[in-house]
């Protein structure tokens, strides 16, 4: 059983955008007033910038940070040198924002967490490390 739900960039703009790519498993995940929500720092800044960048139906940043802030479910995870040292351990997963989002899933691992990502990130899929909710 899963006790909290790491959130990947992709889940959480499709998310708030009510995009139709958001995975079914994702979607009930995000829908579930229960849940407990972890928001990668890495994450939540990747977000604002596609939202800076006009890649989403999120009209500006303020407004995708509202929502965030406005979610008691989300616990904005900071990155610490404990994630970073984490990153190590998934250098399997190129792509270094993908990786410290994997990091920030074993380190709650290792402090005894049953943790799920809530990713479509082929590579972070891949790497095995983590379980997958999509």
């Amino acid at each position: 059983m899963t006790d909290k739900y790491i959130v990947d960039t992709h889940a959480l703009v499709w998310s708030l955008a009510g995009d139709k790519k958001l995975g079914s498993k994702v979607k009930a995940a995000m829908d579930n007033p229960n849940s407990e929500l972890v928001l990668p720092v890495i994450a939540l800044a990747e977000a604002v910038d596609i939202v800076r960048k006009g890649r989403t139906k999120i009209p500006d940043a303020a407004t995708l940070l509202n929502d965030v802030f406005a979610d008691a479910r989300f616990e904005i995870y900071p990155l610490t040198v404990e994630i970073l040292l984490e990153s190590e351990n998934a250098l399997v997963v190129p792509e270094i924002h993908d990786r410290l989002i994997t990091a920030t899933a074993l380190s709650l691992e290792k402090q005894g967490f049953q943790v799920a990502v809530l990713t479509k990130d082929s590579d972070i899929i891949a790497s095995k490390l983590v379980e997958i909710i999509w």
